[in-house]
């Protein structure tokens, strides 16, 4: 049977745009289906977007793979994670040196990794774009799968990939169901002008009600990350700027220094999500259709990212994409890492938002953590995706 493509994926996010520019920079014919636009171009200069997220080692090797370039100027390195409790009684700090990297990694806004890989599609031959269409219905066959799109559109590849997101149409599809938390919190995201200039620091406080956090952007300007209840952060919203900069300057460490402004402010709820399973025939989801995870941790894109590069690995060995038995092998890899990562938050969250033994077995945890360098090394090489038991 002659297919469109090898490999058709849903959802052209940041997870979806870089498993295609991957697997198109290696040859592959690659269809990816977006019911938006291309992204345009963000601005090469001036405040930063609120969506910021974190690529670690692992991440950032997959992302340079395919031949992406991310513009270093809207890029914040960081070398430091600074993990305490509100008391001072936990603390460890991890440094990347230490752990034998130069850095942990970057902080970047979403828009812009999303537009450098879409940049990075555009001068693959091998890829073609469909956008403004959806899913509709899938079947298989014993070679391939089929895909009816909303907009007339009948494509066929031999894998077809969901990277649509946490309401994922193609899982539905596929009739792949979720198991979901909700932990009834909201983190706000709030953007700052600081006194003080970037550093190469993210630090993370832990509080009965949530963890506040500071991820650090070029110049003076950093993310602040302050998660609560639900009533208590949708209060803390209607705020204006001036009252929501006092509040920020008493309730964050003074290590954050001064704030010259509130540049830009949104919240959204904390809820945690995993799919049934990842595959089905010649069919596998990748990234927030696969498992949504807390964020305390920031590695819900990390993990997106990895899975992508799980199967672009086992996608570029094989001869064939939609094989059943490397579909089974990104399954049982992925979902493994996955859950483990899913249970360390879930730990974390109750550790340290729990009663108050818990609380302070997660202080506990802190002072051991800081106490022995291996077990902190360990820690942050697997964060990082890579392997933790590599020698020095």
């Amino acid at each position: 049977m002659q297919h469109d493509h090898d490999i058709i994926i849903v959802g052209g996010g940041m997870v979806g745009a870089a498993l295609a520019a991957r697997v198109g920079h290696a040859g592959f014919s690659v269809g990816l289906v977006e019911h938006g636009d291309s992204p345009t171009p963000p601005p090469p200069s001036g405040d930063y977007d609120l969506r910021i997220s974190s690529l670690n080692a692992r991440s950032l090797a997959f992302v340079k793979a395919s031949g992406t370039t991310l513009p270093e100027e809207r890029c914040c390195p960081f070398r430091h994670i600074d993990v305490s409790n509100q008391d001072g009684t936990g603390h460890s700090l991890f440094s990347a040196h230490d752990s034998g990297m130069d850095d942990f990694g970057i902080f970047i806004e979403n828009r812009t990794l999303q537009y450098a890989l879409w940049q990075r599609l555009e001068q693959l031959p091998s890829v073609t774009c469909y956008t403004q269409c959806a899913p509709l219905s899938t079947i298989t066959s014993s070679t391939g799968r089929l895909l009816e799109l909303d907009n007339g559109k009948t494509l066929s590849a031999r894998l077809i990939v969901g990277a649509d997101g946490a309401q994922s149409t193609l899982r539905e599809l596929a009739g792949i169901n979720v198991s979901s938390h909700d932990y009834h919190q909201r983190a706000m995201i709030i953007n700052v002008e600081t006194e003080l200039p970037q550093q190469d620091v993210s630090w993370q406080v832990f509080t009965p009600t949530g963890p506040i956090a500071m991820l650090p952007l070029p110049g003076h300007r950093a993310s602040l990350v302050w998660y609560d209840t639900d009533s208590t952060t949708q209060a803390r919203e209607q705020l204006d700027d001036e009252a929501l900069k006092a509040a920020i300057e008493m309730a964050f460490p003074k290590r954050l220094g001064n704030l010259i402004r509130i540049v830009a402010r949104a919240s959204f709820p904390i809820k945690r999500q995993h799919a049934h399973r990842y595959i089905g025939k010649r069919l596998a989801l990748i990234g927030d259709a696969a498992h949504v995870v807390h964020p305390l941790a920031g590695q819900g894109l990390n993990i997106g990212l990895h899975d992508a590069d799980t199967l672009a690995e086992i996608i570029i060995q094989g001869r064939d994409p939609g094989d059943y038995l490397n579909l089974l092998r990104f399954e049982c890899q992925r979902r493994a890492a996955n859950q483990t990562m899913i249970a360390a938050t879930d730990s974390f969250h109750h550790l340290f938002t729990g009663a108050k033994p818990l609380r302070q077995l997660g202080d506990l945890s802190l002072q051991i953590a800081e106490r022995f360098p291996f077990a902190k090394r360990m820690m942050m090489q697997q964060a990082n995706g890579l392997n933790p038991f590599k020698m020095w």
